[in-house]
C-alpha cells in the first residue's frame, strides 16, 4: 500500500488551499492537451522534464500511466484514469477540511511575524506546576506568551541548554544538600557561575507513593529496604533518581537494599500508575502525582524546583515576560492549589551561592 504525505508552502500571495500532487497536474496535462510536448508547453515545463517525471512514477507506482501510440493522441491508462478519479473524489470531500486546516495553519504562522508574541522554548523535569504555569500563561497574556514545554530529566535538560535546544531548563535539588555530594556532582559539572542565572520557582514534597491505607505501612526507605517492597525507581538522568540516592546515602542505604530499585518508569505519572496497578507496593515522587491518580502519600523530603537560563537570555522579551508573571499574586495563589507545592521566590533571578550551597565559590570570581 502506498503512503500519502502533506507539504506545505509560505507565501506573500493570496491562493486557495490546495492538497495536491505533482503528478495529478501532469496527468490532467497530458490527457487534456492530447501529448506530453502539448502537455509540457502548458505547465511551462520541457518536453524531457515531464517525460522523465512520468517515468519516475511509473517506476515508484509500479504501473503504466500513460499509452503513447504512433499517430494517435497520448491518452491515460486504466490506472492513471482511476489516479485521477481518486483525486477529484477526495478533492470533493475534503475541500471543506483542507482550507480549515489552511486557515488553522496561517493562524499559527501569523504568530511568527508578531513581533508582540514570544514564545519560550523550556526543557524540564516534569512537573505539575510547570504545566500549571503554560496553561496559566495562555489565559493570562492571550496569545501574548507561549510556554514551549519539553519534559525530560533534570540533567538532559540542563544539557538542551547548554547546547542552545532551549532558552531555559527545569531542575530540582533537595533542600539542605551539602557539599561532596551525589548533588554536587551531577549538577556541578553543568552549571557555571557567570554564565548561567538560577530563577525561583517553587519548592515542593517528595515522598512514597503507597496504595490506599498504606497496607505495608511503609513511612520511610528504611521501612521499603526492611520490608522488601516492590519499588519502581526513576530512569537515569531524572532529577528524582539523583533525589533518591541522596536520600538512600542519607539513611546509610545501598541501592542493592530496595528491591526494584532496576525497575524504572519515565515521570511521576507513570510510578503512580505502576503502584496504582499492582506492579510495586511503592515509589518515590511528588505528591500531586499521587493523589491525582487516589494513592496515599508519605511526605519524605522537600526540594527548590528551579529554573535556569544563560545570563544573555535575561534581555529576551519572552523571558522578561515569564519572570514578570512569575511574580504575580495571581500565580503564587494557583501554585498553592497544588497539592505539596508552594510558589518559592517565583520569578527571581537568585544567587546561586546561596540556592545551590554545595557549590564550592571560593575559587570563582562570578556569583
Amino acid at each position: 500500500m502506498h503512503r500519502l504525505q502533506f507539504h506545505y508552502t509560505l507565501s506573500r500571495d493570496s491562493s486557495p488551499a490546495l492538497v495536491r500532487n505533482p503528478l495529478i497536474d501532469l496527468l490532467q496535462a497530458v490527457s487534456t492537451q492530447g501529448s506530453i510536448s502539448a502537455g509540457a508547453r502548458a505547465l511551462g515545463l520541457s518536453y524531457r522534464h515531464v517525460w522523465g517525471e512520468l517515468k519516475r512514477w511509473e517506476d515508484e507506482l509500479g504501473n503504466e500511466l500513460i499509452i503513447w501510440e504512433k499517430g494517435q493522441s497520448a491518452r491515460l491508462t486504466e490506472f492513471g484514469a482511476k489516479l485521477m478519479w481518486a483525486e477529484r473524489q477526495a478533492q470533493a470531500r475534503l475541500a471543506p477540511q483542507i482550507e480549515a486546516l489552511r486557515a488553522e495553519l496561517e493562524r499559527s504562522f501569523a504568530l511568527a511575524f508578531d513581533d508582540t508574541v514570544h514564545v519560550v522554548t523550556l526543557y524540564a523535569s516534569h512537573d505539575d506546576a510547570l504545566s500549571a504555569l503554560r496553561e496559566y500563561a495562555s489565559n493570562q497574556a492571550p496569545g501574548r506568551l507561549h510556554l514551549d514545554i519539553r519534559f525530560s530529566g533534570s540533567v538532559d535538560a540542563i544539557r538542551a541548554l547548554n547546547e542552545g535546544r532551549c532558552v531555559m531548563a527545569g531542575f530540582h535539588t533537595l533542600l539542605g544538600t551539602g557539599k561532596k555530594t551525589l548533588t554536587e556532582r551531577t549538577y556541578k559539572p553543568l552549571l557555571q557561575p557567570g554564565q548561567h542565572k538560577i530563577i525561583g520557582f517553587a519548592q515542593r514534597t517528595q515522598g512514597l507513593m503507597v496504595a490506599q491505607g498504606n497496607p505495608l505501612n511503609l513511612h520511610s526507605l528504611a521501612d521499603v529496604a526492611n520490608q522488601q517492597a516492590r519499588f519502581a525507581n526513576r530512569s537515569l538522568g531524572s532529577g528524582t533518581r539523583v533525589v533518591l540516592d541522596e536520600l538512600l546515602a542519607q539513611s546509610g542505604l545501598a541501592a542493592t537494599d530496595i528491591k526494584g530499585y532496576e525497575h524504572t518508569e519515565p515521570s511521576h505519572a507513570a510510578v503512580a500508575n505502576a503502584v496504582a496497578a499492582g506492579q510495586c507496593d511503592a515509589a518515590l515522587g511528588i505528591e500531586a502525582a499521587a493523589h491525582h491518580i487516589g494513592l496515599d502519600f508519605v511526605p519524605l523530603a522537600e526540594e527548590r524546583y528551579h529554573l535556569v537560563c544563560l545570563k544573555s537570555a535575561l534581555v529576551q522579551p519572552g523571558i522578561v515576560a515569564l519572570l514578570q508573571l512569575l511574580q504575580t499574586p495571581a500565580w503564587t495563589a494557583q501554585v498553592a492549589t497544588i497539592p505539596g507545592y508552594a510558589a518559592l521566590q517565583s520569578g527571581e533571578v537568585l544567587s546561586m551561592r546561596r540556592v545551590l550551597p554545595w557549590w564550592d565559590f571560593a575559587r570563582q570570581k562570578h556569583i
